[in-house]
């Protein structure tokens, strides 16, 4: 997946400068050359940008949800129960083995909970650091459209 994001990105930018070429060629001087330069970097980091914060946002809204409902794929009692019986060095009676069971369920619960936690806090990171650089660049268009 990361491959074929890599790719993409690649293709555009190579697009890019192939459309930045074409249009050189076709005006022939050197400010407008340089302003086409400038407008494709410009517009470039727009878009990386922009794709970061969109990835991070699905990232808060997927691991917001693992946190509101934990996966429900949990391990059955009888298949515990079976794992602790075939242990020699534990002897439990079915209470211990439940009471085993409830805290092993509840500690997941909490490890995926914290897990999902994590995931938010690292998926913010992809929201707020490149969304101060897409808002100074966004503001660069807006000032060279005014000229």
């Amino acid at each position: 997946m990361i491959s074929l994001i890599v790719l993409f990105i690649a293709f555009m930018i190579i697009a890019a400068a192939g459309i930045a070429i074409f249009i050189s060629k076709k005006e022939q001087q050197k400010g407008e050359l340089d302003m086409t330069f400038r407008n494709l970097y410009v517009y470039l980091v727009l878009f990386a940008t922009l794709m970061m914060s969109i990835g991070g946002s699905v990232g808060v809204f997927m691991s917001a949800a693992d946190y509101l409902s934990a996966p429900s794929y949990q391990q059955s009692y009888t298949d515990f129960k079976a794992m602790k019986e075939g242990n020699p060095k534990e002897k439990a009676t079915d209470e211990e083995i439940r009471a085993q069971y409830e805290d092993a369920l509840q500690f997941e619960k909490e490890r995926t909970k914290a897990n999902a936690l994590n995931g938010i806090i690292k998926s913010l990171g992809w929201i707020v650091i490149p969304l101060p650089v897409f808002l100074y660049f966004q503001r660069q268009v807006r000032l060279s459209k005014k000229d």
